[in-house]
């Protein structure tokens, strides 16, 4: 029988995590007032996307019903936004009466890419490739992983050989920090079917990295974001990703203290698809021109080659901002192609695994 290992994010819930939509969001209402009244020097992430407006418009209901102080709002520019969610942000700070204040970045994205290298598939997988691809970190150590007996003595040899990669030997050989296989989580190379087997034979042309989010808003937000009390931001479980992996500061990923006094607030973090769709209609809100006449499902930074739609999504843009779509080829390319040629890969491998069973 194989064993699925799930993360904190699946077994440890609260309760209104599993609730109907009205009700969820009455009780995300009731923990905002709660937070707000705590701590009303509080400041919120506005990407100009879906969960951003609800997020706005759950915020301003409970602000003004309780009459709370208003609410900093901060739109971090990475310089590859469209036009249509900039013209969103600012009807969105018209229609509400709030401030949403624009930062840009010292470093933009093509400085980043230039720097330091271009996302592939996830931020997960950037990170560790990075390391693997920095410190020459051979892919052959999983095999060698496979192959032990005693797996916690392979990744012990494996730790003291490549000193202060831990986690890049955990990605590559599908294992914890205790040296125990962990196959079926998002940490580990082979959440990605076939993915080690492919780089093995398609050597990766590019430098791997995701730094262009810290660069582009990991260190914008951090200087904009100071002096708050409480840092309030849209992440949800169901995006995946990085968003769907524990933290240590939390058990219910909703509402803690970071290490650094402030105190953060995911009020949407278990608000599913569904819960949106639901929230959307009854509300009658309208996203922006990237949804509602684009067509795009998603929005961020455009064109990011962590998005498994991205080249498709950049399609749905060309007619209408053909000159945003040329810069996202001219910054992400390597990495669209080479996914194009992991998903022809990946269909062949299951074709034949499905030829042979």
């Amino acid at each position: 029988m194989k064993i699925i290992h799930k993360s904190r994010v699946y077994t440890d819930r609260p309760p209104y995590a599993d609730f109907g939509a009205p009700y969820k969001f009455e009780a995300i209402k009731s923990i905002i007032a709660r937070r707000l009244i705590q701590h009303p020097a509080a400041i919120c992430s506005y990407s100009g996307g879906s969960d951003s407006d609800i997020m706005l418009h759950l915020i301003e209901s409970v602000r003004k019903f309780f009459e709370l102080p208003p609410v900093a709002y901060c739109f971090f520019n990475t310089g590859l936004e469209m036009a249509a969610i900039k013209r969103h942000v600012r009807a969105m700070a018209e229609q509400y009466g709030v401030t949403i204040t624009e930062h840009r970045p010292k470093k933009n994205i093509i400085q980043s890419a230039r720097e330091h290298g271009i996302p592939f598939v996830s931020k997960i997988m950037s990170d560790e490739l990075e390391v693997v691809q920095r410190k020459a970190i051979p892919l052959t150590i999983a095999d060698e992983y496979a192959a032990a007996e005693d797996k916690l003595a392979k990744r012990a040899e494996l730790k003291a050989r490549y000193p202060k990669c831990e986690s890049a030997i955990n990605f590559l050989c599908g294992c914890n920090s205790a040296g125990e296989p962990r196959p079926d989580i998002q940490l580990v190379i082979g959440s990605s079917k076939y993915m080690l087997d492919f780089i093995k034979a398609n050597p990766i042309p590019f430098r791997v990295s995701a730094k262009c989010c810290d660069h582009c808003k990991k260190k914008v937000a951090a200087k904009a974001q100071k002096g708050f009390d409480m840092v309030i931001t849209g992440e949800r479980r169901a995006e995946g990703g990085m968003r769907s992996v524990p933290r240590k500061d939390s058990a219910t990923m909703c509402f803690v203290e970071a290490a650094n006094g402030q105190y953060r607030l995911r009020p949407l973090y278990y608000v599913s698809d569904a819960d949106k769709a639901w929230y959307k209609e009854y509300y009658k809100l309208r996203y922006s021109d990237a949804y509602e006449v684009y067509g795009l499902k998603r929005t961020g930074c455009c064109g990011c080659s962590i998005s498994a739609s991205a080249v498709a999504d950049l399609e749905k843009i060309r007619p209408h901002e053909p000159n945003i779509v040329k810069a996202a080829w001219n910054i992400f390319g390597d990495s669209y192609r080479y996914r194009q040629l992991y998903n022809e890969y990946k269909a062949r491998k299951r074709v034949i695994e499905s030829g042979s069973s």
